[in-house]
């Protein structure tokens, strides 16, 4: 099993040069928050098994409203040099290697505590914030403007 090039990203870890990618869009499953957000990496240069990250949230683009957390490369580090101490072999062909991080370990991963958001209509709500915390807010419909001819429901 190849990953596709196409939406990944390189990322360096102790002097080996891997591609990470998050699939485009969300399986079925995973809109609806039953299968967690996973994470696919192999080495760049010589690919050959495959590893899948399987991370204790939802995606970001989950159709339900559940928290998820944004994945930076210094997660995707932390999991690549957890699953090289648990036996990966990046170099080897073979099936797909999982590793599965937990709540517990996101904290070790991360080097400090998850920062979960929780998807709302315009954007992400950092846990705990309001309305004010949206880092970008679209508006889709204005209550200023007098054309009250068509409402938001008209088609």
């Amino acid at each position: 099993m190849t990953m596709p090039r196409k939406g990944s990203r390189l990322i360096t870890v102790d002097g080996t040069a891997f591609r990470w990618r998050i699939r485009h869009r969300p399986t079925y499953r995973q809109g609806n928050g039953w299968s967690p957000l996973t994470v696919t990496v192999e080495r760049a240069d010589e690919p050959g098994r495959v590893l899948v990250v399987s991370l204790p949230c939802a995606r970001p683009d989950n159709w339900l409203g559940e928290r998820a957390i944004p994945v930076r490369p210094v997660l995707v580090a932390g999991c690549i040099r957890r699953a090289l101490e648990q036996g990966w072999h990046p170099g080897q062909p073979g099936s797909a290697f999982t590793l599965t991080v937990t709540e517990d370990d996101l904290a070790v991963l991360l080097g400090e505590p998850p920062q979960y958001l929780t998807p709302f209509l315009w954007g992400m709500i950092p846990e705990g914030g309001g309305i004010k915390d949206l880092p970008r807010c679209t508006e889709i419909w204005s209550r200023d403007k007098q054309n009250t001819s068509r409402t938001p429901s008209d088609p």
